[in-house]
This record gives C-alpha cells, structure tokens and sequence, in this order.
C-alpha cells in the first residue's frame, strides 16, 4: 500500500495557519455482517404476520491522533410464533478525522452526527441482505440521531442532578 500520508493533517493551506474546526468521513465499510435464515425453506410459506425486531448502538474508539472509528451496529430480526424468519446483524463503521474541536464538539459529532451520516448507507446494506436472503427488502425508518443524543445529555443531566442529593458513600 502506497504512502498517502495523514489525510487530516496533510491539507495545503499555503502559509495560513489551521486553526479552523473541521471533522469528516475518510472512509466507510462493512466491518462484519452476519446474516441467519434458519428455518429456510420453510419460513417462505409462513402465513403470520412476523414481528420485526430492530435495535441499534453506537459506539466510537480513537485509532491514532486525530482518528477515531465510529461504529454503528444495527441487528434486525422478523419473528413469528413458528420461529424465526430471519436476523441480521450488521456492524458498520467509518474513520473520521477531527482537529481543532473542543471535547463537547467531538463528542456530538462521533456520536451523533457520523451515525446520522452513516446510517442511509447501513440500512442499504440491511435491505440487501434481507433481500437476498429471500425476503422483502427491509426499509428501515430514519433515525434522528442528533435528537437521541440530546435525550441521551439530557437524561445524565437529570441523573447527575439528583445522584447530588444523596450522601456520598450511600447505596
């Protein structure tokens, strides 16, 4: 693999110093995707509508300097009282490059707005996985990352705010 260097930190900028914020996306993949069609072949003649199961995380690791890896793992699964139709776990991640943003900024952007960025790329990936385990594609609805991670805030706010009242030392 050739040198091509630090990709954040190699900007020409001429002689200007840059001290101006920035983050974006270098790269997305497919990190792992595991797709499971168990009761195949039967499940194709199942008559019952299935319950659709979906859960998401997120999770962001720092890679080196000014790297880190954002990771969206999406599992889905569709159920009946027979059994399951099928599951599908996917972990799909990006590198992102950030500078010049203070903790609370790099926080927000790992772990709202690089999912918000990924996301329609992820459920790509579900959908055609879905599909070609010979189901209907499964379309998932968008997520408001950006509005989950301000319930998230708020919510610890709100936790930290009464775990002041109780004596320190007390369960």
């Amino acid at each position: 693999m050739a040198d091509e260097g630090n990709v954040i930190s190699d900007i020409d900028l001429g002689n200007a110093e840059d001290t101006a914020p920035a983050a974006g996306i270098i790269s997305q993949y497919v990190k792992d995707l595991s797709v499971e069609n168990p009761n195949a072949p039967q499940s194709f003649a199942w008559q019952d509508q299935p319950q659709i199961d979906v859960q998401f995380n997120i999770g962001a690791r720092a890679i080196e300097g000014e790297v880190h890896e954002v990771e969206l793992k999406i599992t889905a699964s569709s159920k009946t009282d027979e059994g399951t139709a099928f599951a599908v776990e996917l972990s799909y991640c990006a590198l992102v490059g950030m500078r010049n943003l203070d903790e609370a900024q790099g926080h927000a952007f790992l772990f709202a707005e690089a999912p918000r960025i990924l996301f329609p790329y992820a459920r790509r990936v579900i959908s055609d996985a879905v599909r070609d385990a010979g189901f209907a594609p499964l379309m998932l609805e968008p997520i408001d990352f950006n509005g989950l991670y301000v319930q998230q805030l708020q919510a610890q706010a709100q936790q930290a705010e009464a775990g002041m009242g109780e004596p320190v030392g007390h369960a």
